[in-house]
């Protein structure tokens, strides 16, 4: 008989690593008493997320088909009578954030630290508690794999302050929210709000962002291991760390189309509009903005289609129309590489190695946002080992990250002893 504490442990991550993630946790403790003295503590963990369908729609209020994984950050923490918050993850400097100055600080951009200080100041805004704690994070979910480190971080900084000091009253919706607010105005980066859904609500989820402030989260009830296939991302070791102007380009360009129409973003147009504009608006946005719109409207029916070939457990049409949206984000949406980096095209050179690999099999696309980083393979299980040495031989060892779809977001876990 497992404890609540296993039990739980095994819902994240699988019978298969109890030993594994156990292990984990006592080694997370065992720092987090070194650093703060204190033998009193609480877990908590927040997953990454995998973009099943929706490749850059949210950001136009658009629609979205995405999963949390098993790759997680978890955290060993601890309250505090003051108003700071001291976070040492592992591999970074610690960060020390008083409450006491909830504004944007400039030189904090593009650090965890800014995070933080956002992710404090959205509860503020909205009228929720803050408080100081002592924390200890590790993570899995590695930097600049697509799998969303950041809306993880954030996710998790907020279920710890839901759980300390709101009797656990924030929505996780919410939460995600707040998370997106820190990223866009504390961390200085442009993004939807995809990521951290995904990551705070967990599960199989169709998301549709078309009221932004009251999004429609629809689960998916499939069992993917009756699919007999296998969830792949494959790391091609690209750096997107320089790349924050090339994503920020891709909603301005839809967003400019959008603004032909005086709206705000794509999702209040439709195809036809641009279709029957087209020439004026290739002569005053240019081919890319005019491609990258297109994408939008038909990634925007893809989702609905593909939420429904999982819950008819229609697998060979959902392979396709995953294969479908793979083809659009090369071609119209053109985030596979960075025109500023063009020698390095490690995400065209992926989607090439997987193909071969599959022989026509599963379905392979960009994960994520893009110009680095990750693709997502959906693989036969009946070729699931060939395929990793395959794909492991031109981006190395443990590039092919073989996942589980988690079934809840950003969560405490039940104390070990």
């Amino acid at each position: 008989m497992y404890n609540e504490y296993e039990n739980m442990l095994i819902k994240l991550y699988g019978e298969e690593n109890l030993d594994k993630q156990k292990q984990r946790y006592d080694d997370a403790i065992e720092n987090f008493r070194s650093l703060y003295g204190s033998s009193d503590y609480l877990l908590f963990s927040a997953p990454g997320r995998t973009e099943i369908g929706g490749n850059h729609t949210d950001h136009n209020l658009g629609k979205v088909l995405a999963a949390s994984v098993n790759l997680d950050i978890i955290a060993v923490v601890a309250p505090t009578s003051d108003m700071t918050i001291t976070v040492k993850s592992k591999g970074f400097d610690v960060d020390v954030i008083s409450l006491d100055n909830l504004d944007v600080v400039e030189r904090e951009k593009n650090s965890s630290a800014a995070l933080i200080r956002g992710i404090a100041a959205g509860l503020a805004k909205e009228g929720y508690n803050i408080g100081g704690f002592n924390a200890y994070t590790t993570s899995n979910v590695l930097k600049g794999s697509g799998l969303s480190s950041s809306a993880a971080f954030e996710v998790l900084l907020g279920t710890i302050l839901n759980h300390l000091y709101n009797n656990e009253k924030i929505p996780a919706v919410k939460i995600a929210q707040i998370s997106q607010y820190a990223e866009n105005v504390y961390f200085g980066k442009p993004s939807g709000l995809m990521d951290q859904m995904a990551s705070s609500v967990g599960g199989f989820i169709a998301i549709d962002f078309a009221q932004p402030n009251n999004p429609t989260i629809e689960r998916i009830d499939y069992d993917f291991d009756s699919s007999d296939h296998s969830l792949c991302i494959i790391d091609t070791k690209g750096d997107h760390a320089d790349l924050t102007d090339e994503y920020a380009l891709i909603p301005k360009d839809m967003k400019a189309i959008a603004s032909y129409f005086s709206c705000d973003a794509l999702r209040k147009i439709n195809r036809a509009d641009v279709l029957l504009n087209i020439d004026k608006l290739r002569k005053q946005f240019g081919d890319r903005a005019v491609l990258r719109a297109l994408h939008f409207f038909d990634e925007n029916d893809r989702v609905t289609r593909l939420a429904y070939e999982l819950q008819v457990n229609d697998f060979a049409a959902f392979l396709a129309t995953i294969n479908e949206s793979g083809d659009s984000s090369y071609k119209l949406l053109q985030n596979i590489y960075a025109v500023s980096d063009y020698d390095n095209q490690s995400i065209s050179l992926a989607l090439y190695i997987v193909e071969s690999a599959l022989q026509g099999r599963g379905a392979s696309r960009v994960h994520g946002g893009g110009f680095a980083g990750t693709i997502q393979a959906f693989v036969p299980n009946s070729i699931l080992a060939p395929f990793k040495v395959h794909v492991e031989k031109v981006f190395g060892c443990n590039s092919c990250h073989i996942l589980r779809i988690r079934p809840v977001g950003g969560v405490r876990i039940p104390n070990s002893d």
